[in-house]
């Protein structure tokens, strides 16, 4: 094997292919048409809705600009519904729809259940300290990120 096999940013990134194709296929399987970032955004809405587009990308941690495009395909998909803040005329507000609350009911089961396929090499306490890992690796790395996780959320 190369070095490079054995290099955390190499394996890390591996790993993330290993979940989204997890992902994709299993929601395809189940006739669910959503992607890891669609299902990120709409259960943030889903906890939390009438946030503004800014407020979500900082909970999920992905660029604002790009963001635009993940809440223009749910929009489109009839899945939210972006309309102007009371608050500030400049900003847009989001919530799920009632198809979009029906798509996620469906999914977030799926989702947790597939968790376990994405580490499927491990036991359970294995993936329960990758998990831990991994997400003091993300928390002590977020301000090197393009698109950090909003502070005080983590």
């Amino acid at each position: 094997m190369s070095e490079v096999h054995h290099m955390a940013g190499h394996l890390i990134r591996r790993l993330h292919q290993i979940s989204v194709a997890v992902f994709t296929d299993r929601m395809a399987r189940e006739g669910l048409d959503l992607t890891p970032v669609q299902f990120a955004a709409m259960s943030i809405l889903a906890e939390q809705p009438g946030l503004d587009q800014a407020t979500l990308a900082g909970l999920i941690a992905y660029d604002r600009a790009t963001l635009g495009g993940v809440v223009d395909r749910l929009e489109a998909k009839g899945l939210i519904d972006r309309r102007v803040s009371e608050k500030d005329r400049r900003a847009r507000v989001l919530r799920l729809t009632e198809a979009g609350e029906a798509l996620h009911a469906a999914a977030h089961p799926i989702a947790a259940e597939l968790q376990h396929d994405i580490l499927s090499g491990l036991t359970a306490e294995e993936r329960e300290e990758m998990v831990r890992l991994l997400g003091k690796a993300t928390r002590s790395g977020n301000a090197k990120s393009r698109a950090p996780l909003a502070s005080g959320l983590e």
